[in-house]
């Protein structure tokens, strides 16, 4: 029997709107379904409104610098109604984007909570709509903490704080957290960050975790490290929050941002109803063709909780259109994925920490530099640049490389170019350096 659709794609994020475009390009029947915005995590409430907050909080620091240089500046304010106005605006004209780009392929789009009623049916707005395959591409959502859900904020919702608090504290140890204290302190608030490790950025080099957390001080915000929080209670008054930590001290803020890490959105989803195997955590769980155990059912992006990036989701969704409608079958391979986190100086990383190499077997020679860029020698700024080479002793290859620094993400960029087509140290030390950049250290380090 003929079907309504050839493809019916559940959530237009990124990875989403990718398949359905690439595949409505090929010529397949799509139907793309999204309850909420155009633009997913990414364009709504994730990588790009938070960029944006960056580049405003970066201000301060640049205005600094500027009286340095010799500018004479007068007293700088922020204004945080004036930004959201014209962040709302941006996204607002990237979510329409977004959904043009899939007219123009010819996918059909369609605003509603779809639902999934058996292996080849969703049901959306009380319609039943059939397809030949069905793909979940619907994201996270933010996990809370454990036993202390309420008082607090999300991710989703720290975008859209009427007003910016004076103090706020933040509770997580991982990019969101510290990216968001970053951008607070640099708008004016008060900020207190607790986690419960005595680094943060789990998972990250240990070098590269010790240069941003003494980032964070620099920049003036109190870091709570090695603690949990107990409680989380209204305030004096009835306004603001008491967070009670572990050790029994307390932090009164105006806003508590919870940043605990994000599930997938699988919850009501109807995915038992076709039989979806999911893993504990709610992740769907997919083979390296994005294929569930149901095999009209595929699955990309966060929703499979593998790489939890937006160019990863991007790539499984252009992937798996070319898999199912490009005869063109192609995998995507998880491993030697650059990323960045925002911080203030910024981390670029890609391939292996100094630890995990030597996990996997390696012999590890690694190569190092801490400076003061000349920009902040010159006005007197004390921040450095770190930047680190893991090597296997043995082929000379590049490993991993690590930056905090300026420009961090930008440059390692074109490190993961390199690293992804086995570049050894010796390629690194015959390239000429261009000066003077921070950047000619990745190939000046020497033993």
């Amino acid at each position: 029997m003929q079907r309504d659709y050839d493809l019916f794609v559940i959530g237009g994020g990124s990875g989403g709107v990718r398949c359905a475009r690439i595949a409505a390009q090929y010529g397949a029947r799509v139907a793309i379904a999204e309850e909420y915005r155009w633009g997913g995590t990414c364009v709504i409430r994730g990588c790009v409104p938070k960029k944006l907050m960056v580049y405003a909080s970066e201000v301060r620091q640049a205005v600094a610098d500027a009286r340095g240089f010799g500018w004479t500046i007068g007293e700088a304010t922020f204004d945080w109604p004036t930004f959201l106005a014209a962040k709302d605006q941006e996204i607002a004209r990237l979510s329409g984007i977004y959904g043009e780009l899939l007219r123009k392929a010819g996918a059909k789009v369609l605003d509603g909570r779809a639902v999934v009623r058996g292996p080849n049916t969703v049901e959306l707005n009380g319609q039943t709509i059939t397809a030949e395959r069905i793909v979940i591409a619907t994201g996270g959502t933010p996990s809370w903490p454990n036993d202390i859900a309420d008082g607090w904020i999300s991710s989703n919702e720290v975008f859209h704080l009427p007003t910016l608090p004076n103090r706020i504290a933040i509770y997580g140890g991982g990019y969101v957290a510290v990216e968001f204290a970053h951008i607070f302190a640099g708008m004016g608030a008060a900020v207190d960050i607790i986690h419960r490790d005595t680094r943060a950025l789990r998972g990250f080099d240990d070098e590269v975790r010790e240069h941003v957390m003494l980032g964070l001080a620099r920049a003036g915000i109190t870091v709570h490290a090695g603690r949990t929080v107990a409680a989380n209670r209204t305030g004096a008054n009835g306004s603001g929050r008491v967070l009670v930590l572990d050790d029994g001290s307390e932090i009164a803020c105006d806003v508590a941002l919870a940043a605990t890490g994000r599930a997938p959105a699988t919850a009501a989803l109807g995915l038992d109803t076709a039989g979806v195997a999911v893993t504990p955590r709610g992740a769907v769980i997919v083979d390296d063709y994005s294929r569930t155990n149901v095999p009209s059912i595929f699955a990309i992006g966060d929703v499979t909780d593998r790489v939890t990036l937006t160019p990863v989701a991007i790539r499984e969704g252009h992937a798996l259109a070319d898999t199912l409608f490009g005869n063109k079958p192609t995998m995507v391979h998880h491993t030697g994925i650059a990323t960045a986190v925002f911080t203030q100086a910024p981390v670029g990383v890609v391939g292996l920490s100094e630890a995990a190499a030597v996990a996997a077997g390696h012999d590890v020679q690694v190569f190092r530099s801490t400076f003061r860029p000349m920009r902040n020698a010159f006005v007197g700024r004390d921040d450095k640049t770190f930047m680190k080479l893991v090597i296997d002793r043995a082929t000379r290859k590049v490993l991993g490389v690590h930056m905090v620094g300026a420009d961090a993400p930008e440059i390692i960029q074109m490190a993961a170019i390199a690293v992804t087509m086995g570049a050894t140290k010796d390629d690194f030390d015959r390239t000429v350096a261009v000066h003077p950049t921070a950047a000619e250290e990745f190939v000046l380090m020497r033993g």
